[in-house]
Formats: C-alpha cells, structure tokens, sequence
C-alpha cells in the first residue's frame, strides 16, 4: 500500500484534493490510464479501449490527466468526451508527479493495481500489443 500517500497528490476535476485510502483498493483491481489530452494515442484509442475494458471486467478504471506543466481546465479536460456523462473518474495530475512516481514512458500508460495496491503491471501505449498484454492481465486478476 505505498502507493496511496502519492495518490493524494491528485485533484479532481473540481480542484479538491483527493482522497485516497487503502480501503477504495480492497475491492476490485484498480486499472489507472496516465494520458493527456493532446496524445492521439491516448483520446483515439486508449480512451475508448478503456471504456471497453470498464464494460467487460470487474475493475476500476481512473483516468489521470497529466499535464506536463500545461495547465488544463475541467471544461478542457472534458471536452474530449462525447458524453455530457463521464463514465470514468477523472484527476488532474499536476506537475505531473505521480507520472513520474510510477515511471511512466509516455502517454497513454496504464498501471495494473491487485487488491492491496500493489502494482502488478505497468504498461505504456494504447496499440494492439498494449491492449492484447492489458486484456490478458485484467482476465487473470478478476478471475
């Protein structure tokens, strides 16, 4: 569970901080999307994979917008959505700070979390490869 100090570096969308405890671990596994808005990557397929991810396994998906020292605001964080609706939970990762806490290469990069916050994969890219080792790996823990 050392993860979860970090995690309250995070703000909503709102601006409120976040507040993260073991306990929001204990459920499901945990699948966090690193990205921004202006990766195609991330808002082409990454986004859309992770909608079809949230709908087939028993998990819970945060999307983290890393800004990358380019502040974004709630208005153009969501514009990217088609919905008026989001179906994820969406922070704001200021500076970029848990990106960097997990290592991440790049955006989109997606970080596998078991029941007791531990990372069990961390993956970079929204490519068929990338979807084919995430799909695997979310199949093997929500067995």
């Amino acid at each position: 569970m050392k993860h979860v100090k970090q995690l309250n570096n995070l703000k909503k969308l709102s601006g409120a901080k976040a507040n993260f405890s073991e306990a929001d671990f204990t459920e499901k596994p945990t699948l966090f999307l690193f990205y921004n808005n202006q990766c195609l990557g991330c808002t082409g397929r990454a986004i859309p994979f992770a909608y079809k991810l949230q709908n087939e396994f028993a998990c819970r998906l945060i999307l983290i917008h890393s800004d990358f020292g380019r502040v974004s605001t709630e208005e153009e964080i969501k514009s990217i959505f088609t919905v008026t609706e989001i179906p994820f939970e969406i922070y704001k990762d200021e500076n970029h700070q848990l990106y960097n806490h997990f290592n991440c290469e790049g955006t989109p990069h997606w970080v596998l979390f078991n029941q007791q916050a531990e990372v069990i994969q961390s993956i970079f890219g929204s490519q068929a490869n990338a979807q084919n080792r995430l799909f695997y790996s979310l199949d093997e823990v929500t067995r």
